[in-house]
């Protein structure tokens, strides 16, 4: 994006220093280029941390940057349209078990039932316990070998923005109410998003306010060593979380000031 910054993802050094910070089963969150991701999640593992999983956030705002060829090759182009990113979730290992881990530390696990998917249906299945009959499947919202569950589905490791890109995109059944990007979590952005930054990856707030509640434990703190337009500040705050933010390019710091400001005032 002729930005310094973004010429190649962080260093091995870089993580190990959020690594260092972190509590036992801490856990780690960073999107990435597609063309970049393995360079990130490599260095990421290599600083000590355990994969856990990849979270794909679907978008339809993204526009091609392609050089489009002309005379006989006209109609040749050199990119396709963005329309995800990937994101790493990683945790900082530990010894003993998870439950263990999480009363000495209040980390170690991710907080499902807080982004359960939100559902208005009634069509979650359950089989009585042990028959292995599917014949006996109910409707309604209860617990079972194949249940559901009253505060939503469980969360995904796909999430998108609602946009009619995306909507679209789910849509093979025709009747948008009914396509599985009900599945998914729907981070929608607004119009207040940017709050005036010109940085070039500003993240929905509805969307990073999602992520820090997966992982950080309640009134815990997030740490976000690439605050950027401070969108991850605006999401700890409005959790109730604490909050540090770390940016290097001075032109951005003025956004995050004016962001967390308007936060706190609200």
């Amino acid at each position: 994006m002729g930005k310094k910054w973004d010429y190649d993802v962080p260093s091995v050094a870089i993580w190990q220093e959020c690594l260092r910070v972190l509590k036992p089963g801490g856990h780690l969150l960073s999107f990435s280029g597609t063309r970049t991701y393995h360079r990130l999640v490599v260095n990421v593992e290599d600083a000590g941390f355990d994969i856990r999983d990849q979270i794909g956030w679907l978008y339809g705002s993204g526009f091609p940057k392609s050089h489009n060829l002309k005379d006989e090759w006209a109609g040749w182009g050199t990119a396709l349209k963005p329309a995800w990113e990937p994101c790493v979730l990683a945790r900082k290992p530990f010894g003993g078990t998870v439950a263990k881990n999480v009363a000495t530390h209040g980390t170690g696990a991710i907080n499902i039932d807080e982004c359960r998917v939100p559902t208005e249906d009634n069509t979650t299945r359950f089989c009585n316990a042990g028959t292995g009959n599917h014949k006996n499947w109910r409707t309604g919202n209860h617990a079972g070998v194949h249940g559901g569950h009253a505060s939503g589905r469980w969360p995904a490791n796909v999430i998108h923005d609602g946009s009619d890109e995306v909507l679209g995109a789910f849509s093979v059944f025709g009747d948008q109410s009914g396509t599985p990007a009900r599945f998914f979590y729907n981070a929608k952005a607004s119009k207040q998003d940017r709050a005036g930054s010109e940085h070039p990856t500003v993240k929905p707030v509805a969307l990073m306010q999602y992520l820090v509640k997966l992982v950080t434990p309640v009134g815990g703190t997030v740490l976000d060593p690439f605050a950027g337009s401070g969108t991850t500040g605006e999401a700890a705050v409005e959790a109730g979380m604490n909050v540090i933010l770390i940016e290097r390019e001075a032109e951005y710091v003025e956004d995050i000031s004016r962001r967390l400001m308007s936060s706190v005032a609200d």
